[in-house]
């Protein structure tokens, strides 16, 4: 498990799920994750729910904002200056789904689409670092790009946030994402036979998967991909009962 107080340029920090049924949500990740909530009132009339573990931030919770709007977990990058992220993105073929704005006194951010498809948020701290603790059960620990177009995606993120990728395994094509020298994502080719859109996917660890998934299939959620073994450990991945895709791993974290 890993405190964090700061995020340098570059690294994951956050993430949210906006989901069509928040009560449903906070049921299932509480008992999943051992998360406390706290429902925090927000502009418009909404509410934002923190989730937190030992009295720390580690997640976050949210109605969907646009009727049609599909339930997703989203994965926030910290950047230094948000507004020129957005800005960057767009001239290296990307595009800016959400203009940059504030969130109080939170921080500032902006919701982007890489040239591949994918969607991630960039964050500006403000009051809000994002995660205070990451790389454990119940924390997010691990965030990967699915997609058709691994070449198109390392070079966007290469210039936009001078990532390094090293190839990890050809089979399937998987390649480590790197700030500096501690390992931030990770990449996964998407077979082109498979449809699937490119996307970010964010995974939190367990201690026990077995247990873990029947805990999301009791609550209506199901498996997308069965226990499998990975360098390190084993992961599965889920679906919740409205429709938001996560990881779940266990075995070896990060400090």
């Amino acid at each position: 498990m890993g405190e964090r107080t700061h995020y340098e340029h570059g690294t994951f920090s956050w993430t949210d799920l906006a989901t069509t049924d928040p009560d449903a949500a906070k049921s299932l990740y509480s008992d999943l994750f051992g998360w406390e909530m706290t429902d925090q009132p927000i502009s418009g009339g909404g509410v934002y729910s923190m989730a937190a573990r030992d009295g720390r931030a580690v997640a976050a919770l949210s109605q969907v904002q646009r009727t049609g709007q599909p339930p997703a977990w989203n994965a926030y990058v910290t950047v230094d200056d948000v507004d020129a992220a957005a800005a960057r993105a767009g001239e290296l073929g990307g595009s800016v789904a959400a203009e940059p704005f504030d969130v109080m006194d939170a921080g500032r951010m902006t919701v982007l689409q890489d040239p591949t498809g994918a969607f991630f948020c960039a964050w500006q701290a403000g009051e809000n670092i994002g995660a205070e603790l990451v790389n454990g059960p119940g924390l997010f620990s691990l965030t990967q790009l699915n997609t058709p177009e691994p070449d198109r995606a390392r070079d966007f993120y290469e210039r936009l946030f001078g990532w390094r990728f090293d190839h990890v395994s050809a089979e399937p094509p998987y390649w480590g994402i790197y700030v500096g020298e501690r390992l931030n994502a990770g990449m996964m080719r998407l077979p082109p036979e498979m449809g699937a859109p490119a996307h970010w996917l964010v995974y939190f660890g367990a201690d026990d998967l077995d247990a873990a998934a029947d805990t999301v299939r009791a609550a209506g959620g199901s498996l997308r991909v069965e226990k499998t073994d990975v360098p390190g450990g084993s992961i599965v991945v889920a679906r919740d009962a409205q429709g938001a895709a996560f990881g779940l791993i266990s075995g070896r974290f990060d400090d």
